[in-house]
């Protein structure tokens, strides 16, 4: 328990880094958000510079910056001009689709790259050990967007198989009642099948979008960790000790080559919660990705570093339930790695 919360204080200079980094990064951005609100033609530069000292940009930068600290500390994390929305609100109301998506994905890539990567290490040279080679070097070579406008173009366009990109669920349906904010639970639970198989369909090609951006380390380190288990010493006293195949394999080979799975899963869902800001605008999916990409475009700060910090925060936990998980598996590791 010292040891977490060690790691949870540790977190703290991070967390301030990232505070300066992207409050620094948004201040480098091109252009002046002020020009840009004041776009109106018929505006003086008086005009222009009244909107410039409402957005506090007329301050200097260790002013505008202790100003944002300030405001940190109270929990407000600035209002959006272009939507005119406190970021903390969006944010709560964008976050769930983002972390439903990632999610589905998460696991669908999971449960897919972890077999084949098994079943490649147990039969190196075969056909399934040559796919998962040439899924695991599609993956990384393929970006995001342009995997999600293939499917988009195939299944939608082509086949007509898939739903329209527009987001969550087809707007002449309504949200089941809230409970956990994702709609295939929530649907679920208020027993609306028919909007659970329509929030299904809308999830299945950006799902699979970002499934085959995190397939590709998955089976990559799934593969080389079981063959790396598989020729250690102790598997090979195992089988002249006349243990069976399964026990072998599964008890022995599989538990040990998990740990450095592990991280890599870890990792892997950060990597997705980025790699999400270009799949939610391939398919008008309504979460913070999106709408970091849209504030970004209008020189919005306030949802760019509330986007970033929300960001900073969850690698953060994920690395600690990471750490976790590694420490249950193996004792010996305890919270000293990453």
């Amino acid at each position: 328990m010292t040891k977490i919360l060690w790691r949870i204080l540790g977190a703290v200079p991070t967390l301030f880094g990232v505070v300066l980094a992207t409050f620094l990064l948004t201040r480098v951005l091109p252009g002046d958000p002020a020009v840009f609100f004041a776009s109106n033609p018929s505006m003086t530069a008086a005009d222009i510079a009244e909107v410039r000292q409402s957005l506090g940009l007329d301050k200097s930068l260790p002013m505008q910056f202790l100003i944002y600290l300030n405001a940190l500390g109270h929990g407000d994390l600035g209002q959006s001009i272009s939507t005119g929305q406190a970021v903390t609100t969006e944010l709560r109301n964008r976050l769930p689709a983002s972390a439903e998506l990632t999610i589905f994905a998460f696991l669908l890539a999971a449960g897919i790259a972890i077999p084949l990567g098994v079943v490649a290490a147990l039969r190196p040279g075969s056909i399934i050990d040559h796919a998962c080679r040439l899924i695991a070097t599609l993956g990384v070579s393929m970006p995001t967007f342009v995997t999600g406008l293939l499917l988009v173009y195939v299944f939608y366009y082509l086949l007509g198989v898939a739903p329209e990109p527009i987001g969550r669920l087809d707007p002449f349906l309504s949200n089941p009642p809230e409970v956990t904010r994702f709609l295939l639970i929530d649907s679920l639970i208020a027993g609306d099948f028919e909007t659970f198989w329509a929030a299904a369909r809308q999830i299945i090609l950006p799902g699979v979008t970002m499934a085959l951006f995190a397939l590709a380390p998955l089976a990559r380190m799934t593969r080389a960790s079981m063959l790396g288990a598989l020729s250690s010493e102790f598997i090979r006293t195992a089988k002249a000790s006349g243990l069976a195949w399964r026990t072998v394999v599964f008890s022995y080979a599989f538990r040990n080559a998990m740990l450095p799975l592990v991280t890599t899963l870890g990792m892997t869902f950060s990597y997705m919660l980025g790699a999400n800001v270009l799949v939610e605008r391939v398919f008008a999916w309504p979460g913070i990705g999106a709408f970091a990409l849209d504030s970004l475009i209008a020189l919005d700060y306030a949802p760019l570093q509330g986007f970033m910090l929300t960001m900073a925060g969850i690698f953060l936990l994920v690395n600690l339930i990471t750490d976790l998980t590694v420490a249950v598996i193996d004792p010996r590791a305890g919270l000293n790695n990453g």
